[in-house]
């Protein structure tokens, strides 16, 4: 006879929840209000998702590290909590973008406001979780959201990249499927921490190994699609060209944290087992997405596909600090993009100001570098705040992002990777040449005369963000210690 179960509450510690409950609640009470009255201004939604995140970042800090909860499918360890507020800090930088003219429709609608809020819920499961089926579940909430969102910009090629993304992640989405059902097949379990203990002792068995790496083969696979790495970047220029210039910003940031994340989980796993190819593979697709992303970067004629490359080489050189499996590496993950996500975030803010609805410059493209030429003269201070950012995703000491790359580079040479860190300066140097021909665009080159150049979308809540987004890229060298102290014993605390 069957016994009955009994779970306690103080067993389940639903405070793990929490996160991701408030967002959850945040998106279904926005989703009531406009129920019930249907002609609230779109400000007030602004207002309230700023709101909600700001209770979501508190409940985050408000958890415990090295915690497990709901039946032990919720991970609460220092990587959780690190990569939890930095995508609730994008998404506060992210949101106030909305307030600009009512030109641009999608932000008028409560629904964007809600499927943001569903999406970050997904983007927290991914990054709490150790369960492979609770992280595929967050992956496809966060995804599904994030295709609407693209379409939500309402123009032709908005609906091409929505279709694309979807199909993209569909593919990623079965491959995830299928690397986890053999990794179940092999050890009867999806809790990561179970399938290590399960594959160390059974890793001298016959056949096991080609079993590992048909599974690694397949979730290196659903990673580099989601990681936009080579081959299967070829997605991502388009969808960022096609998404509103905030969001393109963004999907550069958020889902490759929570991405990062997952795949520390995962091959990190594989490669504390001693599955060298592993970190074989993981080198290979890092030196050659840095490289030839950056290479297609200097062809491009459009500012925001430039950026679009730009974010791809960026997640090369990050993959590279994943293969060295140190805690100095992972802390190098956290790191960049914690300085990356102020200056990414900050240079398409800057194309948002300068979007107009119709194609001025050209018939192909939004931002042609035709359309910043002498941007000194009509902009000075957002020409130079441009230049700022371009500077620091170039990795000119003192700004931000070179503090980033700096790590990294030293992370690969005390785990003995001189080589990788010679390949990393030599992107860099390559990289600097497309962010410099902006800049001589905005500095050295006339305007264009015969087209009318209005910004109508500069607002205080743009200025805001943007000015916040200067000052961290200016200011990194004050603050840049203190934070690699504290990603450095949260990872350790860890055991990462």
């Amino acid at each position: 006879m069957l016994q009955p179960i009994n779970v306690s509450l103080e067993s389940l510690n639903l405070i793990t929840l929490a996160p991701m409950l408030v967002a959850i609640a945040g998106g279904l009470i926005i989703l009531i209000l406009d129920l019930v009255n249907n002609k609230l201004h779109k400000s007030l939604y602004v207002m309230l998702t700023l709101l909600i995140l700001v209770i979501d970042f508190g409940a985050v800090l408000g958890l415990n590290v090295n915690e497990r909860g709901f039946f032990d499918v919720m991970l609460i360890d220092g990587i959780s909590i690190i990569s939890q507020l930095m995508i609730i800090v994008a998404s506060m930088l992210f949101i106030p973008l909305s307030l600009t003219s009512k030109r641009f429709h999608e932000y008028s609608y409560p629904e964007f406001f809600a499927l943001f809020l569903f999406m970050i819920a997904g983007f927290q499961f991914m990054v709490t979780s150790d369960n492979l089926i609770l992280i595929f579940v967050g992956i496809e909430t966060a995804s599904l959201a994030l295709y609407t969102l693209i379409a939500l910009h309402n123009r032709a090629n908005s609906y091409e990249a929505a279709v694309k993304y979807f199909t993209m992640g569909a593919l990623a989405a079965a491959f995830y499927a299928m690397g986890s059902a053999v990794i179940y097949g092999l050890t009867g379990s999806i809790e990561l921490y179970k399938v290590a203990e399960i594959l160390a002792v059974r890793m001298h068995e016959t056949g096991i190994m080609i079993a590992i790496f048909g599974a690694s083969v397949l979730l290196l696979t659903a990673f580099a699609f989601k990681l936009s790495l080579f081959p299967f970047h070829t997605w991502a220029p388009d969808v960022y060209e096609g998404a509103s210039a905030p969001l393109a910003g963004y999907m550069s940031v958020v889902p490759k944290i929570a991405a990062f994340v997952v795949s520390i989980r995962i091959f990190g796993m594989y490669i504390d087992l001693g599955v060298e190819w592993v970190r074989d593979i993981i080198l290979i697709l890092a030196v050659l997405t840095m490289t030839l992303a950056n290479i297609m970067a200097l062809v491009q004629e459009d500012v925001k596909r430039m950026l679009a490359y730009s974010s791809i080489s960026h997640a090369g050189f990050i993959m590279a600090a994943l293969a060295l499996d140190t805690t100095e590496g992972t802390t190098a993950i956290f790191l960049y993009y914690a300085l990356f996500m102020f200056t990414n975030l900050g240079a398409f803010s800057m194309l948002w100001i300068s979007r107009h609805k119709h194609r001025r410059f050209n018939q192909r493209f939004d931002h042609p570098y035709e359309k910043f030429a002498g941007f000194i003269h009509i902009m000075p201070i957002g020409a130079v705040i441009i230049g700022l950012f371009m500077l620091s995703l170039a990795g000119v000491p003192p700004f931000s992002v070179f503090w980033g790359k700096i790590y990294v580079m030293q992370a690969a040479v005390n785990s003995g990777y001189i080589w990788l860190a010679i390949v990393m300066g030599l992107n860099s140097a390559i990289a600097a040449y497309y962010y410099l021909k902006l800049i001589v665009y905005m500095f050295l080159k006339e305007p264009v005369k015969d087209v009318d150049t209005v910004y109508y979308n500069l607002s205080k809540p743009l200025m805001a963000v943007i000015g916040l987004a200067t000052v961290a890229t200016i200011g990194a060298i004050f603050y840049i210690q203190p934070l690699i102290s504290y990603l450095y014993y949260m990872i350790s605390a860890s055991g990462y």
